[in-house]
């Protein structure tokens, strides 16, 4: 029986299974909002609420233990910048959404974000439409000028249209 036994293994052994919390948890803090399984999802929970109250506290050996944790420079310094937000909160920093169940194993998906993180979600929906509606453009754009150079040729022969 798994009395007293705390704690996720998903599958996987102990290195492995480091790594992929590692790599979640990082990717986390760089995207502010990933999709995942919700067993993951709620593995990674502490972890993450780990790192977050390591940037509230905001000294040099916070910064070192988030380093040693996190998997890029970049996510450390994301930490340390998005961290103030959270302030007077004593923690539940996440929000985790179900959203589904994965087609291939039927595993329940679920998104895990920070809470706050809605503005930076809107913005990158904006920029992807604003880039869609551009390349859109750019590609009529493209088709016309294709069509007018067709137009002004002679059809090619044996293509059955009559003059």
């Amino acid at each position: 029986m798994r009395h007293l036994k705390a704690g996720w293994k998903l599958g996987r052994n102990t290195s492995h299974r480091r790594a992929l919390l590692r790599n979640l948890v990082t990717s986390l803090i760089v995207e502010e909002r990933i999709e995942t399984t919700l067993p993951k999802a709620k593995a990674m929970r502490p972890h993450v609420e780990r790192m977050i109250t390591l940037g509230k506290r905001g000294d040099l050996s916070a910064r070192r233990q988030a380093g040693a944790y996190l998997m890029t420079r970049n996510a450390v310094n994301k930490l340390f910048e998005i961290s103030p937000r959270f302030g007077d909160r004593e923690g539940g920093y996440l929000r985790i959404v179900r959203i589904g169940w994965q087609k291939g194993d039927g595993a329940e998906k679920a998104f895990i974000e920070l809470l706050g993180s809605e503005k930076l979600q809107v913005e990158k929906l904006q920029k992807r439409a604003e880039a869609r509606a551009k390349r859109a453009e750019e590609a009529k754009k493209a088709m016309d000028e294709a069509q007018a150079t067709t137009e002004g040729s002679p059809p090619p022969e044996g293509s059955g249209e009559k003059e």
